[in-house]
């Protein structure tokens, strides 16, 4: 177990390369294979967790689980995952995230593939329980990947290019996923996901980096004479990991942010968990037709975070808060058209759905990682990652159980065929949107510190 351990920790400083043209050869070679691994790679980890949401109808119209089960199930993903990202956070900051990141995609892979094998409701909670905590790990780790590699003054930009990640996984699941449940059954929905982050696990370990100064480099920020991290000058660029960490719980503006982070992930993870359902059966879309949607949604959510990252970073000069109100203001307003649009109109659905999925993954940016890593310590990104994260996955395992509640609550059955209410549910959702913009909102003066 010690070597196991041992394993996964940094690699030792190799002596510093002399050569200025190597070193720079090395840095822009390095940092184009880590930004990519870190951005496919997590774009796979939602593959693997996501594969519940594409199987919910074809499970209850065989009447093998009920909508308050899959509430359950899911929950028991989200609250382990909570909790994993918040303590995976903390020990991420100790890691190598060249072997961490692959590993957990390892075994979620493996997790998946068990999932096909067996439709017992307590081993589906257990085993995706696990799967949420190894989950935990991805975004964290990413970011404290991305920190080693990329300095204060870009980090909006190329935080933004990560945060893509989230729309190509979702997009990936919502289409590919979605065809092989329609075509094959439910179990497909697992052993799919699972075989292809089986294989591609390798790739992402021989494409990610441990810390720069393991490669006899300097870090980032001497490198790009870039010194001004806001967050060490505020916080102190002496203090040790630890002692940064413990600071983050004094912060004010990072409980808001955890707060309101939360709240949109109540939003984020019922259109993600229930949208396909409800395509399907208040609007009358096909599997694949309501897959296809929301893989429309996710690929605008690409998009929307590269222009979060720029808009944020050139036109309010790093500050999140104008940029998160337009983005808000206008998320709001796509759900209000997403449930209110009659059936049989393709095009404004598609519409609204795209500017939600633009708007969303723009706020999910700042809200879940972007905002409280300028004002914290450089230092510990993953610890601020994890803090935000148990907010925001807390909030969308509250959101799993009230939905799955409220949804079965409002099921009738009428000639053996089950109708759904989803008017109760919609109230919650767009109301934890709403919720979320006033929090974001009450940041407006919060900068990052100089």
């Amino acid at each position: 177990m010690k070597n196991a351990l041992t394993f996964f920790l940094p690699g030792k400083d190799h002596p510093r390369i002399e050569d200025e043209n190597e070193v720079n050869r090395l840095f822009k070679n390095k940092r184009i294979s880590v930004m990519l691994a870190i951005t496919l790679g997590y774009a796979l980890y939602y593959t693997c967790r996501l594969p519940l949401s594409i199987v919910k109808k074809p499970l209850l119209d065989a009447g093998l689980l009920s909508a308050v089960d899959l509430g359950n199930i899911g929950s028991a993903f989200l609250y382990t995952y909570a909790f994993g990202k918040f303590f995976n956070g903390f020990i991420s900051d100790y890691l190598n995230m060249k072997k961490v990141l692959p590993a957990v995609l390892l075994l979620s892979a493996l997790i998946n593939l068990v999932m096909g094998q067996t439709l017992l409701i307590w081993f589906w909670i257990v085993l995706w329980g696990i799967n949420g905590w190894f989950q935990g790990f991805g975004s964290p780790g990413s970011v404290v990947s991305m920190s080693q590699w990329f300095s204060n003054n870009e980090r909006g930009r190329f935080y933004g290019l990560w945060s893509t990640a989230h729309s190509l996984g979702e997009g990936l699941t919502f289409l590919i996923t979605a065809a092989l449940v329609s075509a094959f059954g439910w179990r497909a929905g697992f052993y799919g996901p699972g075989l292809f982050c089986l294989f591609l696990s390798v790739p992402m370990y021989l494409a990610m980096a441990d810390r720069p100064q393991t490669l006899g480099l300097p870090s980032v920020a001497e490198w790009r004479k870039d010194h001004g991290d806001a967050g060490d000058k505020a916080h102190g660029a002496t203090s040790t990991i630890a002692q940064a960490q413990m600071k983050i719980f004094k912060m004010l503006p990072i409980w808001i942010l955890g707060l309101a982070s939360a709240t949109m992930y109540v939003t984020r993870y019922a259109i993600n968990s229930w949208g396909i359902l409800y395509l399907q059966e208040i609007k009358g879309y096909s599997l694949v037709e309501a897959g296809g949607i929301l893989g429309l949604n996710t690929i605008a959510g690409i998009a929307g975070c590269i222009a979060y990252g720029f808009i944020s970073d050139k036109l309010f000069a790093a500050r999140r808060p104008p940029a998160t109100l337009i983005f808000g203001v206008l998320e709001v307003l796509s759900l209000l058209i997403i449930f209110t649009a009659p059936a049989g109109k393709p095009v404004i659905l598609t519409a609204a759905f795209v500017l939600y999925g633009f708007t969303l993954s723009g706020i999910l940016a700042a809200l879940g990682g972007l905002f409280a890593t300028d004002i914290a310590p450089k230092k510990v990104a993953g610890a601020v990652m994890g803090f935000i994260g148990v907010f925001s996955y807390l909030g969308a395992a509250v959101q799993e159980q009230i939905s799955g509640y409220l949804i079965d609550h409002g099921t009738t059955l009428v000639n053996g065929v089950r109708h759904y209410d989803f008017t109760q549910a919609i109230y919650f959702w767009v109301g934890s949107s709403i919720i979320s913009l006033i929090l974001a909102t009450t940041l407006w003066k919060v900068k990052p510190a100089e």
